[in-house]
């Protein structure tokens, strides 16, 4: 029985990696077509590129798209890992109740996320003349969905923390901040990093929050690509969406080298 499940398990696996990767890989593709529309074949071109470089709104929205993640990953980040230790080293009145509320954000659909800030933002807009939709709005939309996310990653990297640690650094004369700074953060770095990695993807792909919450000048890739649907995907779409698939790689793969070179220091 363990051999024929052995034997299965190749070409499971291979066929749930071509449910997930052969779709990037066919936008990939015909990011290189000839053709300018139509998922027909006519030969290999890197001009959509070079199309792609010289189109203002696209760039302009590529642009907007890395802002909004760098910032909003960067503030949910820190805020996250604060309240993810909080909630893991401290007691008080409400902790379990808190802790529930945590999850909120996680488990209720984007529209009513997107919804609920978007009707915020426009009382304070009428009572306060704040928050005028645009990439501010749009990067505290993004950090309200990105905490939790963060908080709960990093709460679980320390569900199993070892306090003898701490303890035996507070005996050989270290304070508080020392403690935290020399052996706590370190341990802790694997789940700020997933927890960042997490924010970012999630900031990258949004849509629906980034829709209701954006104003002019405040365009992003999954926004133009929206809008350009109407009127066909064109490759100089596929190109832009290969660019952020690459940046996004590229800063998975830098995430685990430097996870792997810390592991080995």
């Amino acid at each position: 029985m363990k051999k024929r499940y052995l034997t299965l398990s190749g070409p499971i696996a291979i066929a749930l990696y071509l449910f997930l990767y052969l779709p990037i890989v066919v936008v990939i593709v015909y990011s290189f077509n000839e053709a300018r529309f139509g998922s027909v074949w006519q030969g290999f071109t890197t001009k959509w590129y070079g199309a792609l470089w010289k189109n203002e709104v696209a760039m302009d929205a590529l642009k907007n798209t890395f802002i909004l993640a760098g910032i909003s990953t960067a503030l949910s980040t820190v805020m996250g890992t604060a309240l993810g230790y909080g909630l893991s080293r401290y007691q008080f009145p409400g902790k379990r109740l808190f802790n529930g509320f945590l999850h909120v954000p996680v488990f209720i659909p984007d529209i009513v996320l997107a919804v609920s800030m978007l009707l915020f933002y426009s009382m304070a807009r009428k009572h306060f003349q704040l928050f005028e939709l645009g990439m501010p709005t749009m990067i505290m939309a993004h950090i309200t969905f990105q905490i939790p996310f963060v908080a709960i990653v990093v709460r679980s990297r320390l569900a199993n923390w070892d306090a003898s640690l701490e303890e035996a650094a507070s005996d050989l004369g270290c304070n508080p901040w020392q403690t935290f700074r020399q052996i706590t953060l370190p341990l802790m770095m694997p789940g700020i990093m997933a927890g960042s990695i997490l924010a970012f993807t999630l900031s990258l792909d949004d849509f629906v929050v980034s829709f209701f919450t954006s104003g002019a000048g405040s365009t992003t890739v999954p926004i133009l690509v929206y809008s350009s649907v109407k009127r066909g995907i064109t490759p100089e779409i596929n190109a832009l969406s290969t660019l952020v698939i690459l940046a996004s790689t590229i800063t998975a793969i830098f995430i685990a080298l430097l996870q792997r070179n810390r592991k080995y220091e």
